[in-house]
């Protein structure tokens, strides 16, 4: 898995997992942040939501077009400088009237904008790492590593804002609404951290930063025809045709899902199920997965031993935790979106190893072929929660003292249920997300490489920004039917993708 890959692969990657820390960090309280501190509805909740969803993953093209004429590398520092602004200004903690609502919002636009200019440029990077013929065949599986440690970050981000939150609320004495800025407060930390170790470790992916003209000597760019160009570009825009309405859907996780969860969802557990929600169980199994892998790869008795002695601890410690339970955990809602970065980075090595051995016997799915699949699997999650919502009552609100509406929690449905969705939602995710981006990186014309990939956040955008349709169906229509237009646009973009797929595969 982690042979034969460039040294720069892990550089850019960890650079990367500290944006995301605090970028999830942030998006993991910032919808019920909003309906809190501003008092909004459940719609524009969502509609500022997904709004800042779509310029995240809209400006990257802007960033990708600008890379092209000034390079990767340079954009990237530029985007993280601008991030951090952004980030501070959200950290400032100034009420729930017109004038926080503004600055707040200024502060989502510098975000949007400065990820714009990193996200997609980091990405290009690495894809050019792989055009070294030594590295060309790893180029999918080096995706697959990129991602996994994105949603490391991910994964650590839920907790700590949970708990940063705690921590402020009990040690400070803020109230509920002003303890959301510690959490946005997280994300600054990150990204000191992200444009240190991208500095620290530069030298071993400089060669692809772009932009730099030594001694009248340009990079080569590899010439194709018109005809080939077009074909490619045609291709493309029909994947990204594709993956707005699986983004439209994935991206619930952070508006409808959370509102189940807050809603729906029981507020406690106990047993084995509340070790879940632990997030330090969840490194252990992580632990024992990689080991597991690396006892039966490793190829000396040394790497076995170690193996085995860091899956006996594992096991030990989550065997400690399970004796010391007593009573009750308290389930929050944000907690539930660590499931989803814990089973990407779980589940990396056995999706790597599948399609290792497929690819061996030469029966690899292509990766179009994968992104159909993800369509489908994607589908299959949204059944879950259909087939489990019916008989419950309709979303409820209340009347705050402050005048201002209020979510009303009126079930108590078992945390398994999105415990299971965000599996199946994280199979899907594995299949689509990191395979699409590989797909681009290969497919996309040289010369319109940094275009392209940007090409790949538009349609993200116009996905995330269609992710505030749940927000305005929750609470209108029953429970079962807002799953079921997220299954139906799932089926039919699988359906298409299908239909179109010679057409993509001859140009992979």
């Amino acid at each position: 898995m982690f042979e034969n890959q460039p040294k720069g692969l892990y550089a850019l990657a960890l650079a990367n997992t500290g944006e995301r820390f605090g970028y999830y960090t942030m998006l993991a309280v910032f919808a019920l942040f909003l309906r809190a501190n501003y008092g909004l509805d459940a719609g524009w909740a969502g509609e500022i939501y997904s709004d800042f969803l779509m310029l995240v993953y809209f400006l990257p093209i802007v960033g990708g077009w600008l890379a092209d004429k000034f390079g990767f590398g340079r954009m990237v520092t530029i985007g993280i400088l601008i991030m951090f602004a952004g980030y501070l200004l959200l950290s400032v903690p100034l009420g729930g009237d017109t004038l926080a609502l503004v600055v707040m919002l200024a502060a989502l636009v510098l975000i949007g904008l400065g990820t714009g200019l990193f996200k997609g440029n980091l990405q290009v990077m690495v894809g050019d790492l792989y055009n070294d013929p030594k590295y060309a065949g790893q180029r999918d599986s080096g995706f697959s590593i990129f991602y996994m440690a994105i949603n490391i970050g991910a994964l650590f981000a839920p907790t700590a804002a949970v708990k940063i939150m705690e921590w402020s609320q009990q040690n400070l004495g803020t109230s509920v609404n002003d303890s959301y800025h510690f959490a946005f407060a997280v994300a600054c930390a990150s990204l000191i951290l992200s444009i240190a170790i991208y500095y620290i470790f530069r030298s071993t992916f400089r060669h692809v930063e772009g932009g730099t003209k030594k001694a009248g000597v340009q990079t080569e760019v590899e010439e194709l025809s018109k005809e080939e160009t077009k074909a490619r570009i045609v291709a493309l825009c029909l994947v990204f045709a594709v993956v707005i309405f699986f983004w439209m859907a994935f991206h619930q996780n952070g508006l409808s899902l959370t509102y189940f969860a807050d809603e729906f969802t029981a507020k406690t557990s106990t047993g084995v199920e509340s070790m879940a929600f632990d997030v330090w169980n969840l490194v252990a199994i992580i632990f024992i997965v990689y080991a597991g892998f690396s006892l039966f790869q490793s190829k000396t008795q040394k790497g076995k031993t170690i193996s085995a002695v860091v899956i006996l601890l594992a096991i030990g410690f989550l065997l400690w935790k399970y004796n010391v339970l007593s009573g009750e955990v308290a389930v929050s809602a944000p907690i539930f979106q660590q499931f989803n970065p814990f089973y990407v980075v779980a589940l990396t090595p056995v999706s790597l190893a599948i399609f290792g051995s497929l690819s061996a016997k030469g029966k690899e799915p292509s990766a179009p072929r994968k992104i159909a699949y993800g369509m489908v699997v994607a589908g299959l999650a949204y059944c879950l929660m259909a087939v489990a919502s019916f008989g419950l009552p309709m979303p409820q609100t209340a009347v705050g003292a402050d005048g201002e509406p209020v979510a009303v929690h009126v079930a108590d449905v078992t945390p398994q249920l999105l415990i299971y969705t965000y599996l199946i939602l994280t199979f899907a995710e594995l299949l689509l997300s990191p395979m699409g981006i590989s797909f681009v990186s290969k497919v996309a014309p040289p010369k319109y490489k940094g275009l392209m990939m940007g090409g790949w956040f538009v349609a993200t955008a116009i996905g995330n920004k269609l992710v505030g349709v749940g927000g305005y169906l929750w609470g209108n229509i029953p429970l079962w039917a807002v799953w079921s237009v997220f299954i139906a646009l799932c089926i039919i973009s699988a359906i298409f993708m299908f239909s179109i797929m010679k057409r993509l595969e001859k140009v992979c």
